[in-house]
């Protein structure tokens, strides 16, 4: 992985939705996660999908759709602390270590994710 590369670049379109997608399968399964979303997880998984695409170098469809993305406001709304954040964190691991990526990609990949989870820490 050279400085010019993205993630978008080096594991593609497919990759980053089928993340989004193994995601929301884990949501489903945690009870702590599951009550933040409505019965259909379909439209959250395509604005994650969108979301992740633009962060991670690809289309920037989800601000030409949704504007800015200013995450904390948009989950300004739901109680999020530590626990709740380690949930969040843990699906989003355990969807990770499903795409089999190379280590370097998967390392930068948890590193943004960390990051933007703990950011997201709005109580507690």
């Amino acid at each position: 992985m050279n400085s010019s590369q993205t993630i978008y670049d080096l594991i593609g379109e497919e990759y980053i939705r089928l993340l989004a997608k193994l995601f929301y399968q884990e949501v489903a399964k945690n009870k702590h996660l599951k009550k933040l979303y409505p019965e259909d997880l379909a439209p959250a998984e395509e604005r994650l999908s969108m979301f992740l695409l633009q962060v991670f170098g690809g289309p920037e469809t989800y601000s030409e759709q949704r504007g800015h993305p200013r995450l904390r406001m948009r989950h300004a709304k739901w109680e999020i602390d530590a626990d709740m954040r380690d949930h969040w964190m843990n699906a989003m691991l355990v969807a990770l270590d499903q795409l089999g990526l190379e280590p370097n990609i998967r390392q930068v990949m948890i590193g943004y994710f960390v990051k933007a989870a703990n950011h997201m820490i709005n109580h507690g």
